[in-house]
Parts: C-alpha cells; sequence; structure tokens
C-alpha cells in the first residue's frame, strides 16, 4: 500500500466513529429537498472544525455550501447528499451519502499538500426533487473541478450503472364547479380530464420505446363528492435512456394532457417541476479505479457487462457527469429482499451494515482520487479539461 493510501485508510478509520455518528444523525431526522436545513449544518460544521473553509448559501440555494482544503491545481469534488423522501424518510440513503462524501474529503485533506490537491466537499440538496446539483452547476460552482464523485447506497455492488433521463411535470386541468346532483350540466369536470389523461397514458405504454417509463399521482381531484370538482392536479415523472427519447415522450404525453382537456372542455396547464435530470456518463478510468480500490477493500462489484442490463432510476448527478469527468458508483448494503425508497430500505440505512458502507464508500473514493492525482496522464487529463470534452460529446446537453 502506497504512503496516501495509508494515510487514508488511518484517518477514515480515525474518524470513523464521527462519521457513522453523523449518518446516524441525518437519518433520525429526515428533511425534505431544499428544507435540509440541520442536514446541511451537520455536515458543513464538521467539515469546518475539521479546517475546512465553508461557504455557506451557495447558488442561492439555503442549504447548499462548499467546504475547501488545500491549494493544490487538481480539484477533487466530492458530492453530499443528505434530502430524503416524503413518508418514507431516508429510503434512499442519502444519510450514507453525506456522511461518505465527508469521510473522503478528510481523508484527502491528510494528503492533500503530497498529492497537489484541492479538496471540494459540496453540499447538493434536493436531489429526490427540485435537481440542487444542476443549479449549482448553472451558478458555476463545479467550476474549475478535475473531477466529482460521490457514492449511492443499494441492494447490490456496483461501478458504472447507467441512469435515465428525466423530467418531472405537474399538470392542472380547470374546469366549472357545479351542484353533482342538483345542476350537473353547468359544470365542467376537472377530474374527468385527469381521468382520461390517465386512461390515454394507459393506452400509450404498449408503444413506447425500450426504457421509456411514465408514473404519476394525483395530487389533487376535487373538494367533496357532491361538488363537480372545478380543478384537478396530478405530477408525473417521465424517465428515458437520454435526452433525445425522453424529448420523444414528452411530445407523446402531452398529447394524452391535451386528450383530456379537449374530451373535458377544460383548461390545461402543464409546468416543469425541476430541470431535467440527464443520464450517467461515469468516467472510465474513474470507474476502473474505483472498481479496484472497493475490490481491495473486500467488496465485489458486478460485471461492467452485468451492469448494463439494471433497471435504474435518475439523478442530477447525472448533469455533473456530463459537465466534467465524475463517478456515481453504488455501495451495497444488507437490506434482505427490499430495494430503495422502500421504508425497509430506509431502516437498513441506519444498521451496522449501513454503517460499513460509509466507511467503505469513503476509503474508495478516497483511494479513488489518490490514483488519479498520482498518474501523470490521468492528472494532465482532468486538469485540462479532455475527459469533460470528451463526456459532453457523447451525449445530451
Amino acid at each position: 500500500m502506497s504512503h496516501p493510501k495509508a494515510t487514508c485508510r488511518s484517518s477514515v478509520e480515525r474518524y470513523s466513529d464521527a462519521l457513522v455518528s453523523l449518518s446516524r444523525s441525518i437519518h433520525a431526522e429526515p428533511e425534505l429537498a431544499y428544507r435540509e436545513h440541520r442536514s446541511a449544518a451537520m455536515v458543513a460544521d464538521l467539515a469546518e472544525r475539521e479546517g475546512f473553509q465553508v461557504e455557506r448559501g451557495v447558488a442561492g440555494l439555503d442549504t447548499a455550501f462548499t467546504a475547501t482544503y488545500g491549494s493544490g491545481d487538481l480539484v477533487i469534488g466530492l458530492c453530499a447528499e443528505y434530502d430524503a423522501l416524503p413518508e418514507v424518510g431516508h429510503a434512499c440513503g442519502h444519510n450514507i451519502i453525506a456522511a461518505s462524501s465527508t469521510g473522503a474529503a478528510i481523508a484527502l485533506r491528510d494528503v492533500a499538500d503530497e498529492l497537489g490537491v484541492t479538496i471540494k466537499l459540496v453540499g447538493t440538496p434536493a436531489e429526490e426533487s427540485g435537481g440542487g446539483k444542476v443549479q449549482l452547476l448553472e451558478h458555476g460552482v463545479f467550476d474549475g473541478f478535475g473531477l466529482a464523485m460521490m457514492v449511492h447506497p443499494a441492494p447490490y455492488e456496483a461501478v458504472a450503472s447507467p441512469s435515465l433521463a428525466i423530467i418531472d411535470l405537474e399538470i392542472e386541468y380547470t374546469g366549472r364547479a357545479s351542484h353533482a346532483a342538483a345542476a350537473p350540466q353547468l359544470g365542467v369536470n376537472a377530474a374527468d380530464a385527469l381521468t382520461i389523461a390517465q386512461v390515454a397514458i394507459g393506452l400509450a405504454r404498449q408503444h413506447l420505446e425500450p426504457k421509456q417509463m411514465i408514473h404519476g399521482i394525483v395530487t389533487h381531484g376535487g373538494a367533496a363528492p357532491n361538488i363537480v370538482p372545478a380543478t384537478a392536479a396530478g405530477q408525473f415523472y417521465l424517465r428515458a435512456v437520454d435526452h433525445e427519447s425522453l424529448q420523444r415522450l414528452v411530445d407523446k404525453i402531452e398529447g394524452c394532457f391535451t386528450a383530456g382537456a379537449v374530451g373535458t372542455g377544460c383548461s390545461l396547464e402543464i409546468r416543469p417541476i425541476s430541470a431535467e435530470y440527464q443520464e450517467l456518463a461515469p468516467d472510465p478510468w474513474l470507474a476502473s479505479a474505483y472498481r479496484e480500490a472497493v475490490t481491495e477493500l473486500g467488496r465485489a462489484p458486478m460485471s461492467p457487462q452485468d451492469e448494463l442490463l439494471r433497471l435504474t432510476g435518475s439523478t442530477d448527478m447525472g448533469n455533473v457527469t456530463r459537465a466534467l469527468p465524475g463517478i456515481h458508483p453504488s455501495i451495497a448494503i444488507d437490506c434482505g429482499d427490499a430495494v430503495n425508497h422502500q421504508p425497509e430500505f430506509a431502516a437498513a440505512c441506519a444498521t451496522p451494515s449501513g454503517d460499513r458502507a460509509v466507511l467503505d464508500g469513503a476509503l474508495a473514493l478516497a483511494w479513488t482520487a489518490v490514483a488519479a492525482a498520482t498518474d501523470p496522464a490521468q492528472r494532465e487529463r482532468l486538469l485540462t479539461g479532455a475527459g469533460s470534452r470528451v463526456a459532453r460529446a457523447g451525449g445530451a446537453a
């Protein structure tokens, strides 16, 4: 083991109690997108106590921050997510993500001068809904980064699984209220418009392209059975393998929404809830370095061929990997038959297996950064930005 790797291991071991405590504390009090005040403060405060220069409220987001250490020319970014899901809490394990990225940042702090790097721990709110990383990108927070990384808990171990592009849409129909028994003929039923749209979407599913998906909920369907609903609303997620396929899906599904309006005489408004999340484009060299690191820690990631066959979700980290070299590997926790976004998975994220994922994830990320910083060819690639240009050329803009 080279000296920087040994130092990183020693650092993670020395801070293991603090990192596990951070993960458990974030898990115990889940906060939703853009409201992660306590969670963001805990991560930022720990970094500040450890000598990082912390800037809070970056990009105009109250729960976003950067924590910087070092002055080297190669800037290594580590993304800390900490938002939770409605009702099921940390069922995607963002407590583990926040703590593992923090652990990697602290480990790299201890070798920053030796490696000639600058460490940037970025607090990234609103991954589940809102697209915090997209806003940070647009405000230049990632400018100058050589690479950006994070690790995500899952039921399986993977290094470079793909993700789907996604757009979140809110639809609202407006009709006319009336007494449902005494004067139904005077009403224009907005809930019927939403029903027609849902039926049209159901019929359209057989014609979807591979890996196109749509799922939605009714967020408002009326006030009382004896009132013809004057308004109805729903929220829909549209996913596809890439930006182009997603745009074709949007065109198709917007026709379904329009059918509801035409069929009932309602008016229709379609509003994007957040920016489009682009599909992941993991940097091949960084992915290979991470695979080597996590394997050295005794984990067994699936093969690259098997990774491509997995169904997966979406993440705003996709936008980051299309702007600069980055990775978003999955680290396995013991969760039985549970999967992400289930209450049982949330419970598993605060267990000894989840704690081990924090520490292994932190060390694997740190070792990946060490490998990049000490490989002359890769260091030069990352410094010149060649990797980011190649990543962007292969995907959506």
